[in-house]
C-alpha cells in the first residue's frame, strides 16, 4: 500500500496579512492618504503586508518591461511604503508584478517554447523580467524586507523552469530573505520548481463550496514539495454572486457586505482545519481608502468598515494570540 506524504505544519508564526497599495500607481504612495490607509489596515490585526505594485509591458508578446517608468511607483515611494509598514510593526513582503498595458491578463504572457531568430522569445522576456525582479530584490535587501515574491500568476511562464531557477539563483545573490512565487489558482500542481523557493504560495480564489476539495488537492502538492505554504492572495468582493466566483472582480452584482462575510467565514473555517496552511495575504487594501460611511456602497475586495473587516479582526487576533500562547 502506498502512503501519500502529509504536508508538514506551518513552522512560522501565522501570516495574518493583507495586500496593500495595488497597483502601485506613481503618485498614490507616500501621501497622507496612503499613510492613513495603511494605519487603518494595521488596526485589523495584520502582522504582514504585501506591498504590491506593477510594471507594464505593452502586450503579452512584448519583451520589454518599463519598471522605472510611469505609471509604476518610484523607488522613493516603494521605500516609503516599506518603512511606513515597518513603523506600524508589520513584516513586509515586497511584491513586484508585471502587467500588460493592453489589458491582457499577465497569465497569457507567452512565446514559442524554443527561441526563434527575429521572433520575441522567452530568453528576451526573462532578460527584462530579471532586471525588474533584481531591482526589487535590491530594494528589499536594502530595506530588510522579510519576504520577496518573484512573480504572480504567470501561468504560461510557469513552464519555463530553467529560466525561473536561474532567476531565483540571481535573486539569492543579492537578497537573503524568504523567497516565494505566487502561482495562480488551480496551478499549485503545475509548477515543477517549488524546491527552488522557500515558500509555496498561491491565489486562493476558490468558489465557496469547493474549499475542502481544493485544500485536499493542494495538500498533496505541499507535502511533495517539502516546503511551507500560505495563500499569497485570497478574498472575495463584497458583492452578490462573488462567493461563487471570487476571482472575478468585474462580476455584475449588488454591493453586499454579508456575501463577503459569508465567504470569509467559509474560507477561514476550512483552512483552520489544515495546520499546513500558514495564513493569508488577503486581497486587498487600497492606498487611497474610501470613507467608512461609503463602505455599504463599495463592492470591491477591501473589507474596511464592512462586516468582513470586523470578523477579520477577530480571526487574526485569535490566531496571533494562539501563536503567542
Amino acid at each position: 500500500m502506498t502512503v501519500e506524504p502529509t504536508a508538514a505544519a506551518w513552522p512560522y508564526p501565522p501570516v495574518c496579512g493583507m495586500t496593500w497599495g495595488w497597483v502601485g500607481t506613481r503618485g498614490t504612495w507616500a501621501t497622507a492618504a496612503a499613510a492613513d490607509s495603511m494605519a487603518r489596515m494595521a488596526e485589523h490585526g495584520v502582522n504582514w503586508t504585501a506591498l504590491a505594485y506593477s510594471a507594464l509591458q505593452e502586450t503579452p508578446f512584448s519583451t520589454e518591461i518599463g519598471f522605472l517608468e510611469a505609471p509604476t511607483a518610484t523607488d522613493d515611494e516603494i521605500v516609503w511604503a516599506i518603512r511606513e509598514a515597518k513603523s506600524l510593526g508589520l513584516q513586509v513582503c515586497l511584491k513586484p508584478v508585471v502587467n500588460c498595458a493592453d489589458g491582457t491578463w499577465r497569465a497569457h504572457i507567452g512565446f514559442f517554447d524554443w527561441d526563434v531568430p527575429r521572433e520575441p522569445s522567452w530568453s528576451d522576456w526573462f532578460a527584462s523580467y530579471r532586471a525588474f525582479i533584481l531591482h526589487a530584490a535590491e530594494l528589499a535587501a536594502a530595506e530588510q524586507c522579510e519576504m520577496l515574491c518573484i512573480g504572480c500568476e504567470m501561468v504560461r511562464a510557469d513552464g519555463q523552469e530553467a529560466h525561473w531557477r536561474a532567476l531565483i539563483a540571481d535573486v539569492r545573490a543579492v537578497y537573503s530573505g524568504l523567497i516565494t512565487y505566487n502561482c495562480d489558482k488551480y496551478q499549485e500542481d503545475h509548477v515543477a520548481w517549488w524546491d527552488a523557493v522557500d515558500l509555496v504560495s498561491s491565489s486562493g480564489y476558490y468558489p465557496i463550496d469547493t474549499w475542502e476539495h481544493e485544500l485536499d488537492r493542494i495538500e498533496a502538492v505541499v507535502a511533495a514539495s517539502g516546503k511551507p505554504f500560505f495563500f499569497m492572495e485570497a478574498g472575495c468582493p463584497s458583492r452578490t454572486g462573488s462567493p461563487d466566483l471570487p476571482n472575478d472582480w468585474s462580476l455584475p452584482g449588488e454591493p453586499s457586505g454579508d456575501e463577503q462575510l459569508r465567504y470569509y467565514r467559509a474560507m477561514f473555517t476550512a483552512c483552520a482545519q489544515r495546520p499546513w496552511v500558514g495564513g493569508f495575504m488577503l486581497w486587498d487594501w487600497p492606498a487611497t481608502l474610501y470613507r467608512p460611511e461609503d463602505a455599504g456602497a463599495n463592492d470591491d475586495y477591501c473589507p474596511y468598515a464592512k462586516p468582513a473587516g470586523e470578523y477579520l479582526r477577530e480571526v487574526y487576533g485569535a490566531a496571533l494570540t494562539g501563536a503567542r500562547a
